[in-house]
């Protein structure tokens, strides 16, 4: 299993820039599967913990939760911002996060909290001059990669 510690030990520069994606704002969105395999998304909160690990929580009962508990197969895509007109290439980009929910002892409250195994990582930004898309991929098994698309 491949954790985010793992990431932030092997590439920590571009480790350090998906988790700036993820803290531009307050709420991501998270994709699961539904009963009949139909995708669900939500928002949630996401915790680049001081222990290495990224996690997710989600209210007692929660629809979302439900989901990960029957198939941990888990998506998560950054806060986004729009792409500045005037310098396209002063955009952030944004970040995606694939992998699987390990569900830890729930809150007092009867709260849901996961842990989530990497299986890719992926940041997206505009390219300079701005006539292109680079796309910086991340897997445990191939490490780093980028590409440019036009």
């Amino acid at each position: 299993m491949t954790w985010w510690s793992d990431l932030v030990t092997s590439e920590p520069d571009f480790a350090a820039r998906v988790r700036a994606r993820f803290a531009v704002r307050k709420h991501g969105t998270m994709a699961t599967l539904r009963r009949d395999g139909s995708p669900r998304i939500s928002g949630t909160e996401f915790d680049f913990a001081d222990d290495g690990q990224l996690r997710l929580g989600s209210m007692a009962g929660a629809l979302k939760a439900l989901d990960l508990r029957r198939d941990p197969r888990v998506a998560l895509h950054s806060p986004t911002e729009d792409t500045p007109e005037d310098d396209p290439t002063a955009w952030g980009g944004d970040a995606k996060i694939a992998g699987r929910a390990h569900e830890e002892p729930a809150g007092e409250n009867g709260s849901h909290l996961f842990r989530i195994e990497v299986t890719e990582v992926v940041l997206t930004r505009v390219g300079d001059p701005p006539d292109h898309l680079v796309i910086e991929s991340w897997h445990p098994d191939l490490g780093l990669r980028r590409r440019e698309r036009r």
